[in-house]
């Protein structure tokens, strides 16, 4: 038996419900997550007392997957809202160290690096995010510029320097946290400890962070540190490296579009074809084309990502797919923020022998390290004869009911009834179940009953239980 205890980054059903639903694939795996009533949202900080004493009662497990985001602040939203100064975060962390240090054989963690998304929108952020995030996030992006490149910085700063004071503090306090992990990974505290650079750009104060971090795990020889663009599949990777670990899992990575592997996401600062390579190196596998356990089939985009939440550009592969005879599974990046409508309807039409997964959720990293995770968690259970075939067609009907039928055909109509946006996935409720009928058939799985949910109130999270 496999004791694998995890803190999530949040309550959200991807960084929660997914965990719990992947690893009951495996039948040898115990896993021990916190209540999800004691994590974070949208809008509350995770509670941290209980999280501690959800640590205390741990019993020697193998893995310690965790957000250390939720440990300092309560969670990855909150990490860019509290009002907390450094020494009662660094106090707080230095207690989970204190006490996870006598838990667990091996601990495995992630930090993010603070984001400056490039809008108005202060859903996630702190309240001036709404007036002055744009321009915060120019003056990020400029300043860096000018650094880098040693030209005039022309740009001209009409933020309130209370508000801008207020950021860069924001900024410092929590970069000089993340530099105290990377002290206790030279320490030897942490198996891996992964940085992860969300919503990234080519310049900003962001990436010059990660540029400084990158700078102290060469100079210190720290070889289990590492920095990652993405954020929600982070843990994913993390579960999937303690479970391949000596394992020796090799994956044949197959792009349908094999001459725009150099052509970078939306959200993401490096080319599909590397981020593909890094979520391949973080789940602990190899890349191997001629001797490989799984094949990857990549369904990414030709000339540019569609997004299918803007919608300014959407992308639809209508060649016939040809799945192979080895064991395989999809990453369908072809569009942001859901699946590739025709792709999947084309898939429909094949028998689903030796399927081993498929995920198109948000951007390319999530995608990729969400796919990886599933495959490689089933891989090892028939590997070991612990594989539960019902969870695997659960996991799965969930992610094409979610990535496919909500994401790609649904959730625009329920974005465009904001703020009523309960009520619209209600109006939709039929269509879904609708749809619903068609994966059934594909995947040889009728559930008796699907409930739907929006746990933010917002279009992005839908959550979808089985019975």
């Amino acid at each position: 038996m496999i004791k694998i205890a995890v803190i999530p980054i949040d309550n959200r059903p991807i960084c929660y419900d997914l965990i719990e639903d992947v690893l009951s694939i495996d039948k040898s795996i115990k896993l021990f997550m916190p209540e999800i009533k004691y994590l974070g949202g949208l809008n509350k900080q995770s509670d941290t007392n209980k999280i501690f004493e959800f640590l205390e009662n741990l019993d020697n497990v193998d893995f310690l997957i965790v957000s250390l985001d939720t440990i300092a602040y309560g969670g990855l939203i909150p990490s860019r809202r509290i009002e907390d100064n450094y020494d009662t975060i660094k106090q707080r962390i230095e207690k989970f160290k204190n006490i996870a240090q006598k838990k667990a054989k091996s601990i495995l963690a992630f930090s993010s690096i603070m984001r400056i998304s490039n809008n108005n929108i202060n859903e996630e952020e702190k309240f001036y995010w709404a007036q002055w995030g744009k321009r915060i996030f120019d003056w990020s992006y400029y300043l860096h510029k000018s650094e880098v490149e040693k030209s005039y910085n022309c740009v001209i700063n009409k933020i309130p320097e209370d508000i801008l004071q207020d950021y860069i503090n924001t900024r410092k306090r929590n970069f000089e946290i993340n530099k105290i992990y990377l002290n206790w990974a030279k320490e030897g505290f942490f198996d891996t400890l992964i940085f992860s650079k969300d919503d990234c750009a080519e310049f900003g104060l962001n990436v010059k962070e990660a540029n400084e971090l990158q700078e102290i795990i060469n100079k210190n020889n720290i070889p289990e540190a590492f920095i990652k663009t993405g954020a929600d599949e982070i843990p994913l990777g993390l579960i999937s490296r303690a479970l391949a670990k000596n394992q020796n899992i090799k994956i044949n990575p197959v792009f349908l579009e094999k001459n725009s592997t150099s052509l970078i996401s939306k959200y993401e600062d490096i080319s599909i074809e590397k981020c593909t390579e890094g979520q391949i190196k973080l789940a602990g596998c190899a890349i191997d084309k001629n001797d490989f356990d799984l094949e990857m089939i990549i369904n990414n985009f030709k000339l540019e990502q569609g997004d299918l939440v803007l919608g300014d550009i959407i992308n639809s592969n209508d060649n016939e797919i040809i799945l192979p005879s080895n064991n395989y599974f999809i990453a369908d990046v072809n569009n942001a923020n859901g699946s590739d409508n025709s792709f999947v309807k084309n898939l429909f039409k094949k028998k689903n022998d030796n399927f081993f997964g498929y995920c198109a959720y948000n951007t390319s990293a999530n995608t990729i390290g969400c796919s990886l995770f599933c495959a490689i968690v089933k891989f090892l259970a028939v590997k070991n004869n612990s594989f539960n075939e019902i969870a695997f067609k659960k996991i799965q009907f969930i992610r094409f009911l979610d990535d496919w039928v909500y994401q790609a055909l649904i959730r625009k109509f329920v974005r465009k009834n904001e703020p009523d946006f309960i009520q619209a996935l209600k109006e939709k409720e039929n269509d879904l179940n609708e749809y619903a009928k068609e994966i059934s058939k594909f995947l040889d799985f009728p559930p008796d009953k699907i409930k739907y949910s929006l746990p933010w109130n917002r279009s992005f999270e839908i959550r979808i239980k089985l019975n």
